[in-house]
């Protein structure tokens, strides 16, 4: 095994130990886990196979090419993010059996910007590109964050809350079906890029409908209950975070390889 392979997985190694430090610091709330409570498992396996992911992308930034390195090392730092902060959210979900909404919007507040940062990567891995395409992104992600947050513990109405959100989604996928990122990807990327950005638009599309459509059901019609509003919230975190990453992986290891 070369020295920089041998690095990369004591580093892949190393996240995963950090990441699952808070299992070791509250071992005694592990063990109140119940077989029938499946919002908790959910958490757990959710945990596992984030951690397993930011593994994985660590440990094959040492097979891409220099300029794809970024891209797949914010990919595993998404998903460890992401790992650390389900580990949380299910001690709280066993200890209390409420939703643990904090740890979620911090969560989201962090891997969502840097899912959006994916798409001005692989651009720029490829071509010049204007840095208005990444502030766009980050603007449309904040607005539709903060407005859905706002709305979920009740700093504004739950309806307000909705519509802004929506409307920083709306804003996001102008950018990416019909703005700059858009054209850029058609004219002058590559055909695994244009695939791969392709896929990632249709994940942001399909994949986080599922967030307003659990935020509609549980806010304003209330027709979900909170375990099933967990459950959702938790299978699209998996699609939307380690799929995305997956794409991420596949283009950088596929344009790689071919030079």
């Amino acid at each position: 095994m070369s020295s920089i392979t041998t690095k990369g997985v004591k580093a892949a190694l190393m996240t995963a130990a950090l990441a699952l430090a808070p299992v070791a610091a509250n071992a005694a709330d592990a063990l109140t886990l119940k077989a029938d409570d499946y919002v908790g498992i959910s958490f757990w396996l959710i945990s596992m196979a984030l951690v397993a992911s930011t593994a994985f992308f660590f440990i094959e930034t040492t097979r891409v090419q220099g300029k794809w390195k970024t891209s797949l090392t914010v990919s595993g730092l998404v998903t460890l993010v992401a790992a650390v902060h389900y580990f949380y959210m299910r001690d709280v979900w066993v200890a209390t059996g409420e939703t643990p909404t904090v740890y979620r919007y911090i969560d989201w507040l962090i891997t969502v910007p840097l899912l959006m940062v994916e798409f001005y990567l692989i651009l720029r891995a490829i071509t010049a590109v204007s840095g208005g395409i990444f502030w766009r992104l980050m603007i449309g992600t904040f607005v539709m964050l903060i407005g859905g947050y706002a709305g979920e513990i009740g700093y504004i109405g739950a309806w307000p809350g909705f519509i802004i959100g929506m409307l920083g989604w709306a804003y996001i996928l102008y950018e990416i079906f019909a703005g700059e990122a858009s054209r850029v990807a058609a004219e002058k990327a590559p055909a695994s890029v244009q695939s791969a950005f392709s896929t990632m638009r249709w994940i942001v599309t399909i994949g986080w409908a599922i967030y307003p459509i659990g935020y509609f059901m549980g806010y304003l019609n209330g027709a979900v209950s909170d375990e099933s509003l967990n459950v959702i919230y938790n299978i699209a975190d998996v699609w939307n975070k380690i799929a995305f990453g997956v794409i991420i992986w596949n283009v950088a290891v596929t344009e790689s390889e071919a030079k």
